[in-house]
């Protein structure tokens, strides 16, 4: 009772103070021009502030309080330390570098981070061949005659590389620099909340010096990491990652006889259906009951159905248990299973980089991402995070969108701050044909208790879709029930799916209703 007591009248203390002052002069009023007098207009407007001279005290304590036991350097060398050069750190760093503060961007290994170099360029490029490849067998969909491809597997890897090699000045170390960005190889850890120490290295990995630089804030955007569960026997055995294989793939001149991919999220299902049309025997094992977890039952029936129908073998509901040589044992149903295979891809996830950057010596609050605010600010209000290691979409597109705000936020922040927007978060898995995703499904309504009205529409009764002879697929929209015709998600399977749910996302991030849609 003496806590609430006393927590109460101080927190209720200095709006007392504004109304009571305005109430005392509004009491003095005599006559009308009272009413305009400088006491009078002047409470009225401590009344108006009284909000934010609240939050700036406020603001003050909790500062004071985060950096107790640091000392600020007088002065700073950088506005800015941006530290990893992928997709949210090249954002942050163009932002800062285009309002024209001094801004170092650190990359210890390649520029562009996993989207350019190992994930989405390589991997759409490969899976463009391997559509090729399957439109080639099934050419008398089209009236045409059909025909067995010939797979020169180094040469469709040297095309994937070329792709990258092709793109890589977009995101280069010269582009930056032209744009205002002192770019550094090397390793970043943050030793205080203001200063970065960075541990140089030239193109060839060799030492260069340890520079230590001091900034107003700090960005962190080091990226996710393949995911290795501790399967007995996994450690020796030369497994690849989404990181590893495509430089094991590019000394291969056929694709491997038989693959087996641990891991049923869109990663994994990708690069099983690309590989089997490649040319190569897959196997892909997930232990959950079904593929793409997070989708519609008959979303992720869909999607096995469609691997399948390119000769992969699933096996879900298999949980891998240990690995004997060349072989992987994996339980079901109480049950043994043993699946040979001469290249193990390993596709249960990533996880957050979080290692080697300082975090803990600081106190920064990890758990499995780093912990940020509605701000994307960690525990010290200069230093923010964003993108993969920020959590908690893993999507190149959803790394850029929170490096806007990262970087708006550390360098403004003292005037506005501007909180993350995760309400229309779009989402593709590129099967052939393409599986779409904005906002709810009927499985998250479902968990969420929201009442939802579904409008389904099968491709197959599409005159486009039939010309094209692209008839696989739906498209579901949810809207609340009752009649409302606001969209709350959009689901879409089919050929060119993730162009066709531009038009869901821009309506459900301006609140155009199904109704104008139609």
């Amino acid at each position: 009772t003496v806590t609430f007591v006393w927590v109460s009248q101080l927190g209720m203390l200095l709006g007392t103070i504004v109304y009571v002052n305005a109430g005392t002069q509004l009491a003095r009023i005599e006559s009308l021009s009272g009413i305009a007098s400088p006491q009078v207009l002047g409470s009225f407007v401590l009344l108006g502030i009284a909000p934010w001279i609240a939050k700036a005290i406020i603001g003050i304590i909790r500062r004071r309080k985060a950096y107790a036991g640091f000392t600020r350097p007088k002065k700073f060398d950088r506005n800015m330390v941006v530290i990893g050069a992928g997709s949210a750190g090249l954002v942050s760093a163009l932002i800062a570098a285009t309002v024209k503060a001094k801004v170092t961007l650190v990359e210890a290994h390649k520029m562009g981070g996993d989207c350019l170099n190992t994930g989405c360029v390589p991997s759409k490029a490969l899976i463009k061949s391997a559509k090729v490849a399957a439109m080639m067998r099934e050419a008398d969909r089209y009236g045409l005659t059909p025909a067995e491809p010939e797979v020169p597997f180094r040469a469709v890897i040297a095309r994937v590389l070329d792709a990258v090699k092709t793109i890589e000045p977009h995101d280069s170390v010269e582009r930056y620099e032209g744009l205002g960005v002192d770019v550094v190889k090397g390793y970043a850890r943050i030793i205080d909340p203001w200063t970065v120490e960075i541990a140089r290295r030239d193109e060839n990995g060799a030492g260069g010096g340890t520079q230590r630089l001091t900034t107003r804030s700090i960005v962190i955007a080091t990226g996710a990491e393949p995911v290795v569960p501790p399967i007995p026997g996994l450690a020796g055995t030369d497994y690849l990652t989404s990181e590893t294989m495509w430089e094991a793939f590019a000394q291969m001149d056929a694709a491997p006889a038989r693959t087996l991919v641990l891991g049923g999220g869109p990663i994994g299902c990708e690069l099983s259906q690309a590989l089997a049309r490649l040319g190569s025997e897959v196997t892909q094992i997930e232990m959950g009951d079904s593929l793409l977890a997070r989708e519609d039952a008959d979303v992720a029936a869909l999607a096995k159905a469609v691997l399948e129908a390119d000769g992969v073998r699933v096996l879900t509901g298999h949980k891998a248990v240990r690995i004997d040589g060349k072989v992987l044992v994996a339980e079901s149903g109480g049950q043994e299973v043993r699946v040979p295979f001469d290249t193990l891809l390993v596709a249960v996830g990533r996880r957050a980089r979080l290692s080697g950057f300082g975090l803990e010596a600081l106190g920064i609050d990890t758990d499995r991402t780093v912990i940020t605010d509605e701000f994307l600010a960690t525990r010290f209000p200069n230093i923010f995070a964003a993108g993969d290691v920020a959590g908690p979409y893993q999507f190149t597109h959803t790394a850029s969108h929170q490096a806007w705000y990262a970087s708006v936020n550390a360098l403004f922040g003292t005037f506005r701050k501007f909180k993350a927007d995760y309400r229309v978060i779009p989402a593709v898995t590129f099967l052939d044909p393409e599986f779409a995703r904005v906002g709810l499904n009927e499985r998250e309504a479902a968990e969420q208790g929201i009442a939802v009205e579904v409008t389904h529409y099968d491709l197959d009764d599409l005159d486009r879709a039939i010309a094209e002879s692209e008839t696989r697929g739906f498209v579901k929209v949810l809207t609340p029930a009752g009649g409302k015709d606001t969209v709350l998600g959009a689901t879409i399977v089919g050929s060119h799916a993730g162009e066709l749910l531009a038009e869901y996302v821009l309506a459900m991030k301006h609140g155009i209703g199904l109704n104008k849609i139609l």
